[in-house]
């Protein structure tokens, strides 16, 4: 009997009855090649345990963590699929040592990102909770209180200008606001050729009406805007977080809000997940809450799992996968070996 290509798929992609908990995440088009078997792992937890690496060739992997423990000494596994951009819940190092590739699906998660840091945006410039809020407490003699922004010739600073900031920059062209952006990655001629203009970190927080954090959460943009970096914006200003909750130092955001140093917040991220229920963020009324959800989707959970066994199935095949994380592993021997042995199954 031919040899198959075992793929494991996190249990939290299921409901407790068994069905999908997200509907269609794109798992079908791994029936397209008949070497590949497919099969949903037990609940093992927060962490995949280490005899993982030695049953399957992949992991398609949702919120699990796959560590050092899940990975030294196996080997068997060649790709860990990520469902989604953010890799912190991966030992990235741990990988490449043991010569797995990770990969990530940007194309999944571009547009229904983008549009939801637009949803925030859009929600914070109308007051729309504050509205909601008033309308249903009998308070319509009130509406005159709540003077929403318009958006046209507003600053746009956007922290990150890579997948999602690039996103962001085109679905807002219509509203005429006028971009600016920092990442030390970009090039001033790349960000002028997208449109925007390129500030120090500083710069962006004094001239901003409205910030949004869409870069990557690395030990370098840990609490990126901490107490100081907050006290630059403006008081009229808003933050929107749609990346991760310990970019920002949460505990100084909250002072900030507390004392209306800035005018609100959408936040769909925390420094601890699931927040506590007893957190003094849930207590003010200038911000916008979201459970790590905002995008949340049928398009986001479709593009995101189809990516991502695409990613399997060029593995599958012996092809070198788009969105590869540690590009490093590519040119290590062991990997390159277990790539040959798949393109001649």
């Amino acid at each position: 009997m031919p040899a198959r290509f075992r793929v494991g798929i996190t249990r939290d992609f299921l409901k407790a009855d068994g069905s999908l908990g997200f509907g269609d995440i794109g798992i079908d088009v791994l029936a397209e090649d008949s070497r590949i078997e497919r099969e949903f792992l037990p609940d093992y937890g927060s962490e995949l345990p280490s005899k993982v690496a030695d049953q399957f060739d992949a992991l398609l992997v949702l919120a699990p963590k796959v560590t050092a423990t899940t990975l030294d000494g196996g080997r068997r596994l060649t790709h860990v699929a990520r469902f989604g951009v953010g890799y912190d819940n991966v030992d990235v190092p741990a990988c490449t040592r043991n010569d797995v590739l990770l990969t990530i699906t940007p194309s999944g998660v571009r547009r229904p990102v983008a549009v939801s840091a637009l949803t925030l945006l859009l929600a914070l410039s109308h007051k729309l909770l504050a509205k909601d809020r008033m309308t249903r407490e009998g308070r319509w003699h009130e509406k005159l209180n709540e003077m929403g922004v318009g958006l046209t010739g507003r600053t746009l600073g956007l922290i990150g200008l890579g997948n999602i900031g690039r996103e962001i920059l085109r679905i807002v062209a219509p509203l005429e606001m006028q971009p600016v952006a920092f990442d030390p990655f970009v090039t001033a001629e790349s960000a002028r050729a997208c449109g925007v203009e390129l500030l120090s970190l500083d710069s962006l927080l004094e001239r901003s009406d409205f910030v949004c954090i869409c870069c990557a959460l690395t030990p370098e943009t840990h609490h990126l805007l901490n107490r100081e970096r907050l006290a630059h914006m403006k008081p009229t200003a808003f933050l929107i977080n749609v990346a991760r909750g310990p970019i920002v130092d949460q505990a100084a955001l909250t002072e900030v809000l507390r004392e209306r140093r800035i005018a609100g917040a959408a936040l769909d991220v925390f420094e601890q997940e699931p927040i506590s229920v007893s957190d003094p963020l849930l207590k003010l009324d200038n911000v916008i809450l979201s459970p790590h959800a905002i995008c949340w989707t049928d398009e986001l959970f479709r593009g995101n799992g189809r990516a991502a066994c695409r990613s399997i199935l060029d593995v599958a095949a012996g092809r070198v996968p788009e969105g590869v994380v540690n590009r490093e592993t590519l040119s290590q021997d062991r990997w390159k070996q277990k790539l040959a042995r798949f393109a001649t199954m």
